[in-house]
């Protein structure tokens, strides 16, 4: 796992389990840690195990997060943040829109940018901006974007049966049901999605960690694909007819994955470790498995959906947003 333990993440998983083992300094205690509060690589590994283990138990350590997931924006090279609220499955309106031009005309932001995963990104707030730039913006009903987050980013569309000409199924609406229901989940890494309305693939649903392809007799389920340092197509994991199961079975195999993965390993890497056999015999092949992954990753969001801009903008953590100067600092040491 790192330097600090002989321990690695399996083990430490399954003890934490074994051990009732409910903050960092009850882990590293029990598990013999060779140093007294860890470092940059377990810190955030321990954090996310528990995390994912204790849901509603264990209270999410700031600290030991990276700066991105810390203050929930992404650091630029100057110093600056960058801002993406959440737009469901790449839809938006004119309301969300003016709010964002006042926003950016409001705080001055120097460059505004669509992503590749179908939202908009506010590049150059100050970060002693975003508490305000975030209450603006949830003013007219946005949230995190969680474009820093090791969870669930994005829920690529395209317009499906709606407007499509080939679109098989309402690819947009299942996009934006997925994305309503999955947001706010802390993930191994972070994850991207896809829902293609026909085998056309609009959405590039055969690139991500998971994807779905609609065709005319249901839902086509994929995963383990990567676009970005690795290349690789998806695996075909199960066709169904209907969009509640699609919904089903897609978080149930998150939520495995979930339990499974380790520490900044993304879906595509989990697969090869642990089989495709395996995670298609517990998901596809055992429906009462899939019910009880389905069941408890439903439960884990009862505590996850939570607005981390909408806490902060009230208050919560407010230090981290404060000028040095405020707390007395001279300025040759800024």
């Amino acid at each position: 796992m790192c330097t600090c333990t002989d321990l690695g993440h399996d083990d430490v998983r399954r003890l934490i389990k074994a051990k009732d083992l409910k903050t960092i300094p009850a882990v590293m205690q029990e598990l013999e840690w060779k140093t007294s509060c860890g470092c940059a690589k377990c810190r955030p590994a321990l954090n996310y195990y528990l995390i994912a283990t204790w849901p509603g138990e264990y209270e999410d350590d700031g600290q030991s997060r990276f700066i991105n997931e810390r203050v929930h924006a992404n650091i630029q090279k100057d110093g600056t943040y960058s801002v993406v609220p959440r737009m469901w499955g790449g839809m938006t309106s004119s309301d969300e829109l003016r709010a964002i031009a006042d926003v950016v005309d409001k705080f001055r932001i120097p460059a505004v940018k669509v992503t590749g995963g179908q939202r908009i990104d506010m590049l150059g707030v100050k970060k002693e901006d975003l508490p305000a730039v975030w209450a603006d913006l949830n003013a007219a009903g946005m949230v995190s974007g969680a474009a820093y987050a090791k969870g669930l980013r994005t829920v690529k569309t395209c317009v499906g049966s709606d407007w499509c000409r080939f679109g098989t199924q309402d690819s947009t609406g299942l996009g934006v049901r997925i994305e309503k229901l999955m947001w706010g989940s802390w993930t191994p890494a972070k994850v991207k999605m896809a829902v293609s309305g026909c085998p056309r693939n609009c959405a590039e649903a055969t690139c991500k960690d998971v994807g779905v392809i609609c065709v005319d007799s249901g839902y086509d389920i994929k995963f383990a694909g990567a676009a970005g340092l690795d290349i690789k197509g998806t695996e075909d994991l199960c066709h169904v007819d209907t969009e509640d199961e699609a919904v089903e079975v897609i978080a149930a195999l998150v939520q495995l994955y979930r339990e499974q993965g380790r520490y900044l390993e993304r879906i595509y890497k989990w697969a090869k470790r642990v089989g495709m056999d395996s995670i298609k015999a517990t998901i596809v092949d055992d429906p009462d498995k899939r019910q009880h992954y389905y069941e408890r990753f439903i439960y884990s969001q009862t505590f996850a959906q939570v607005d981390p801009w909408e806490e902060r903008a009230n208050g919560k953590d407010a230090h981290e947003f404060a000028a040095m100067a405020e707390f007395g600092v001279p300025a040759a040491a800024e």
